[in-house]
């Protein structure tokens, strides 16, 4: 299982590293040491930890669907001329992108600020790791 360091653990999780630290103390996070003698937490462990403490915003629509890649969030920027718009929305730590017609923003309603909940349904997505890990 691959060892991840205590700072970078605690940027993955959002928190800080004395916050990482008191977990590992409290018993919610395994540590052991590395070969150079610095403290590193289990990536397997560190991502049920992740997962099991994601704070998801509720979805207001109420709606059944299919995809399960949903991102509840508020409107940051709106970009549109007579045809096409790009909407943009903050979703918890995730920047999201939307292009769609300026038809649509306006039967949506969408302004800066109001909420909006992005729906991804995607035959391809793309996953890269950090250079220098295999």
């Amino acid at each position: 299982m691959p060892q991840i360091r205590i700072k970078d653990a605690a940027l993955y999780l959002g928190v800080s590293d004395d916050t990482l630290r008191r977990w590992i103390d409290g018993g919610l996070l395994a540590s052991q040491k590395d070969e150079s003698g610095r403290t590193v937490v289990d990536g397997l462990e560190l991502a049920r930890l992740a997962k099991q403490n994601a704070v998801l915003p509720a979805d207001p629509s109420a709606v059944g669907r299919s995809a399960r890649n949903r991102f509840v969030g508020l409107v940051t920027d709106i970009v549109m001329d007579k045809v096409m718009a790009q909407v943009e929305l903050q979703c918890g730590p995730h920047r999201v992108v939307s292009l769609m017609s300026s038809e649509a923003v306006r039967d949506l309603g969408l302004e800066l600020g109001s909420v909006a909940i992005a729906v991804v349904k995607a035959t391809t997505v793309i996953v890269e790791t950090p250079t220098g890990k295999n």
